[in-house]
């Protein structure tokens, strides 16, 4: 016997996979950063090369300078104007302290007390940008004025004394101290503070506070579990825009201070505008950058938060 197989029917022709949509726009993120990227390089990544060829050269305005890798005047700034270096951080550091312990109760107070005189009270607080910093600063000669009614009332509830015993002040006198420099970048950068900081508690979530009421907690105990770790961010935040920018400060030294209150931004203000070193001008500089760098680094790994606001 034969079996008759019957041929299979042909398969029909498969049409051909549709290919993937080609992505319009892939290019556009990118050309979109290119105006930002073209100007950090420009306004800041070229001078800082400029800079940091100009820190190991040798020569004179006169005779003119040259690249000799001389990096001993990195070694002779940071010997010769060391003071001036612990000067700005201990001023920038007291400042960024008072203005911590003044900017939170405000911050808190707009975002949680605040209501319908919010936006009044955010705009007191921005009100200093709307002048010149050297304005700003210069109102404060005339309120740390000898003998003017801010001084007298520090002189009479002896807050001077104390003040002078610190080596804040001198006799009952304030401009030209200390304490008038640490009251200038106060004033100056609280903004900057203030304004993180109110960021950071707006975020939180007032169910937290319900349910911290709720499991018997007192207000302390509630800000101190709850507000402040939620907090963190805006206080590094704040900390490190007012830190950063009061240590390179010149200007209120400059008003308010004297010669023994000098800081490492009038050092190098002086050595590149008037003495004319641009070598050592240039190398105190990068110590002043390396220095904030290390000390921002520092800070954040120990605060334990790099959700920045």
């Amino acid at each position: 016997m034969s079996t008759l197989t019957e041929a299979p029917p042909p398969l029909a022709p498969q049409a051909p996979e549709p290919k993937p949509p080609k992505r319009r726009g892939r290019w556009t993120p990118y050309w979109l950063l290119l105006p930002g990227v073209l100007w950090l390089l420009v306004f800041f990544a070229l001078p800082m090369v400029y800079q940091a060829s100009t820190s190991v050269q040798t020569g004179s305005l006169e005779e003119g300078y040259k690249v000799t890798w001389h990096f001993a005047t990195y070694w002779d700034a940071l010997s010769a104007y060391w003071p001036q270096f612990v000067r700005s951080v201990l001023y920038a550091g007291t400042a960024t302290i008072l203005c911590l312990l003044l900017g939170y109760p405000l911050a808190y107070l707009i975002a949680f007390r605040a209501g319908r005189w919010r936006n009044l009270i955010m705009i007191l607080v921005i009100a200093p940008f709307f002048t010149s910093f050297l304005i700003r600063t210069l109102a404060w000669k005339t309120i740390l004025a000898d003998g003017g009614p801010l001084v007298g009332a520090l002189d009479t509830l002896h807050v001077l004394d104390v003040t002078g015993w610190l080596g804040w002040t001198a006799g009952d006198r304030v401009l030209a101290t200390p304490l008038a420099v640490v009251c200038g970048l106060t004033y100056n950068f609280l903004p900057f503070m203030i304004l993180p900081l109110y960021t950071s508690l707006e975020r939180i979530d007032g169910r937290l506070h319900e349910a911290a009421g709720d499991l018997y907690a007192r207000p302390w105990t509630t800000f101190r579990k709850v507000t402040f770790p939620l907090s963190m961010p805006g206080v590094v935040s704040g900390t490190l825009l007012t830190f950063i920018p009061a240590t390179g400060d010149y200007v209120n030294a400059d008003l308010l201070g004297s010669t023994d209150t000098r800081m490492v931004g009038n050092v190098i203000q002086t050595q590149f505008l008037r003495v004319l070193d641009y070598p050592t001008a240039a190398a105190l500089s990068f110590i002043l950058m390396a220095a904030i760098l290390l000390m921002v680094t520092l800070y954040i790994r120990r605060s334990g938060t790099e959700d920045l606001v």
